[in-house]
């Protein structure tokens, strides 16, 4: 058994030391074995010069984990944090501690043993069937997926799905209300021009004026305008094409539901429900 120094023994708290990496000597010899006199060297055979950048980044020497946090810490303090009054689908709220600490941040929800224990995967099971079954009261349909990672996102699977059903229709030509939050449209352009679909955005009458396979409305609008659906659903039904809603699950408390309007997908965002904003998300889509 070999002597180890005080020096080697002492905790570094290096964030290298936790890994079981190559040592020079197994790097060297992985080397010759692929011909290659440096991993510079064998980066620039991989990698085509037409994308391979020079001077190569310079990251520095390995640091401990406490001055890796100061230096994190330092470089979000250069932040200037303004309160938001945008709202744009994102909605702040308040976390009490009691969840915070006895939940979130409580280790023993998500050991990682977690995958292996029934009893927690059964809790997980009935917490996404109670989700569910929450978002179908509210929204007035018949199922709920469990769920997607936000609004947006969900407004781009909602456009595939519609037009994927509607066969009879062959527009290609999606309508977007202007009133959908501007981060969905974005969204929604990108995946229509993967298909090779048109996007006809308008105000929300105009869906019947535009030969179209789909429509997706917001439900509250942007500046808080409730518009009621139902009759522009019926006839674009009619026009044989399907309509979708992204809506607001709080404001649904009191309003009519999509469901009741006859609408065909319902999507929106769960992160006014306790999900921290995070920077724009990911959050709880449906």
């Amino acid at each position: 058994m070999s002597k180890a120094t005080l020096a080697e023994l002492e905790n570094r708290d290096e964030f290298i030391s936790r890994h079981l990496n190559t040592n020079q000597a197994d790097v060297d010899a992985l080397l010759a074995e692929v011909g290659a006199s440096s991993l510079d060297d064998l980066t620039a055979q991989i990698v085509p010069e037409s994308i391979l950048r020079e001077p190569f980044l310079k990251m520095g020497d390995a640091i401990p984990e406490r001055e890796a946090l100061a230096n994190l810490k330092a470089m979000a303090q250069e932040n200037q944090v303004f309160t938001s009054y945008i709202g744009m689908g994102y909605h702040d709220m308040t976390l009490p501690n009691v969840i915070l600490r006895n939940v979130l941040e409580n280790p023993g929800w998500y050991t990682a043993y977690t995958p292996y224990q029934p009893e927690i995967a059964q809790g997980r099971l009935e917490s996404i069937l109670n989700y569910q079954h929450m978002v179908i009261d509210m929204t007035g349909m018949e199922l709920a997926n469990a769920s997607l990672l936000d609004e947006a996102t969900a407004a781009a699977e909602a456009m595939a799905l519609i037009k994927r059903v509607v066969r009879k229709n062959k527009s290609n030509t999606f309508f977007v209300d202007e009133n959908v939050l501007p981060q969905t449209i974005d969204v929604l352009k990108t995946r229509a021009e993967g298909f090779g679909w048109d996007l006809h955005i308008g105000p929300a009458v105009d869906a019947l004026n535009v030969e179209c396979f789909g429509a997706l409305f917001q439900y509250p609008a942007i500046d808080g305008t409730v518009v009621d659906l139902e009759e522009i659903i019926k006839i674009l039904h009619e026009q044989n094409a399907l309509s979708a809603v992204a809506t607001d699950l709080m404001a649904l408390a009191l309003l009519k539901s999509p469901g009741e309007m006859g609408a065909d997908v319902v999507l929106g965002n769960s992160q006014r429900f306790g999900v921290p904003m995070g920077f724009g998300g990911p959050h709880a889509a449906f």
